[in-house]
């Protein structure tokens, strides 16, 4: 967790002159006018004030927002002018702040304030650097006088703290809002601890939820991986108890697997699942986590857009997973893994997976949000836990053709040769009683654009095997449709 801009002191305003220890006596009679002071040599280009840009918050979901400068209404520089000016009147000589003015005493009519006189014309140029200067010196003015309120009030025996009244431990957040979504939430939210079976006990950290009552967590393949074969598993409710925990199945390809509680606690409480097929981009999003190690973390955000193509991994195929992704600027980041995306009603609409990292590539590294966060959806997401806890092995369904994962926008090329020079569309496999042959691109899967091969995966695997789909592709540069039923292929090798 970065520590960057903690502990350092905020620097003070460089046009604000120093507060005076102890207030000054107020004059017994209005000053006698002084002349006009030179007008101010300040340049017309000179800033009044500088707005430090805000950095984003994920979402994500997004943007970063910039909180810029706000120039005041010419009317609100008339009073501060002629108070500055009245004010250096009423100064004694190389006295800074100037006294205030006296207070007179409740009912009692205020003294009379002699007008400032009239300033001499000025060109364009010389009048501008005279506003600034005037509003700079009323700044300074503010202070001083703020300053000196402040000191009679500490020798009063009264008290400026305005207290809220009533703020009971009881007090109930309205249904619907982050707070109360969330307070419902965390109770069956988890932190998972896996360590290796290896003399070093590498492992990390991530989140899952709890799927039923039986003592099933849902989490993703990668946060368990490191634990699978011979390591171990804890998990730790929001209260901060733990309990052992084994591997019922992993998903690699789907990144997707099942945990299940050892001596699991009798008053579980299973989130509910939504429904991501009716997921709208613009949606609300809470993502809840562990991101680096913190425990019960809630970050807010929406849908910013569905559908996205996701391969997740080091790029080379074999354990790679594929999703169809929801992306989300709600802040993810690593230890988010597996935990839920709820929507606004406390649904879970996604399990959190990927964030995009600023090296242009997606995964699980150690970058830090960026607001682009990608979760499986629950309905893919809540078919694969079924098979698992059934079987302990994935299902997935397949064109039966092998094609190209490098090439990207011209759609998915079935490849010239298949893995160690078989042939790339499986005999009387699914692409093949369609009627595809290598070399033929397909364009549109199911209705949805397909520009590469990781795509086309990402799209295959939202459906189930047995699924009729109809496909467009493209054979010697003319394009063609046909339907292909989905094969099955059961297991990660």
């Amino acid at each position: 967790m970065s520590t960057e801009n903690e502990g350092q002191a905020v620097p003070g305003d460089p046009t604000a002159p120093s507060a005076p220890p102890t207030p000054p006596v107020p004059p017994s009679a209005p000053p006698v006018p002084a002349p006009d002071p030179a007008p101010s040599s300040a340049p017309a280009s000179e800033p009044t004030a500088a707005h430090p840009a805000h950095p984003a918050d994920t979402n994500a979901q997004g943007a970063p927002t910039v909180q810029g400068a706000h120039a005041a209404p010419e009317a609100q520089h008339a009073a501060p002018e002629a108070h500055a000016a009245h004010a250096a009147h009423a100064a004694p000589a190389g006295g800074w702040p100037p006294p205030p003015p006296a207070v007179p005493s409740w009912g009692a009519p205020h003294a009379p304030v002699p007008p400032a006189p009239a300033a001499p014309r000025k060109r364009t140029g010389g009048l501008v650097a005279a506003v600034l200067a005037a509003a700079l010196v009323a700044g300074g003015v503010g202070g001083g006088v703020g300053y000196w309120a402040a000191q009679r009030e500490d020798g009063g025996t009264g008290s400026t703290t305005v207290s809220s009244g009533e703020a009971p431990a009881s007090f109930k957040r309205d249904p619907g809002t982050v707070a109360a979504v969330a307070a419902k939430a965390l109770p069956s939210v988890v932190t998972i601890q896996a360590k290796s079976g290896g003399s070093q006990g590498e492992g990390g950290t991530g989140t899952g939820f709890v799927y039923d009552q039986e003592g099933h967590i849902v989490t993703n393949n990668h946060v368990v991986a490191s634990a699978a074969d011979g390591g171990t598993l804890s998990v730790t409710f929001s209260d901060g108890k733990s309990y052992d925990a084994e591997v019922v199945g992993r998903a690699e390809g789907y990144d997707v697997a099942v945990l299940k509680l050892k001596n699991a606690p009798k008053n579980l409480q299973p989130l509910p699942l939504g429904d991501s097929d009716k997921v709208a981009v613009g949606d609300s999003t809470i993502a809840i986590g562990a991101p680096f190690g913190l425990s019960n973390t809630v970050t807010t955000g929406i849908i910013s857009a569905k559908n996205r193509p996701v391969a997740s991994g080091d790029g080379s195929g074999g354990s790679n997973s594929y999703m169809s992704a929801l992306q989300t600027d709600a802040s993810i980041n690593p230890g988010n893994s597996g935990g839920p995306l709820l929507d606004a009603s406390g649904a879970v609409i996604g399990i959190n997976s990927a964030i995009q990292s600023t090296s242009g590539g997606f995964g699980q590294t150690q970058a830090g949000s960026i607001g682009l966060g990608f979760a499986i959806p629950v309905n893919q997401a809540k078919n694969v836990a079924q098979q698992l806890i059934k079987t302990g092995k994935p299902v997935y369904p397949v064109i039966g053709a092998t094609v190209n994962m490098n090439d990207e926008g011209e759609g998915a090329e079935i490849a010239a040769r298949g893995t160690g020079g078989a042939s790339s569309v499986t005999p009387n496999g699914p692409a093949a009683k369609a009627g595809l042959k290598p070399g033929d691109v397909i364009t549109v899967f199911g209705g949805h654009q397909i520009d590469s091969g990781p795509t086309l995966i990402s799209e295959i695997w939202t459906h189930k095997p047995g699924d009729s789909v109809e496909i467009t592709y493209e054979r010697d540069g003319k394009p063609a449709t046909t339907t292909v039923v989905l094969g099955e292929r059961t297991g990660d090798s």
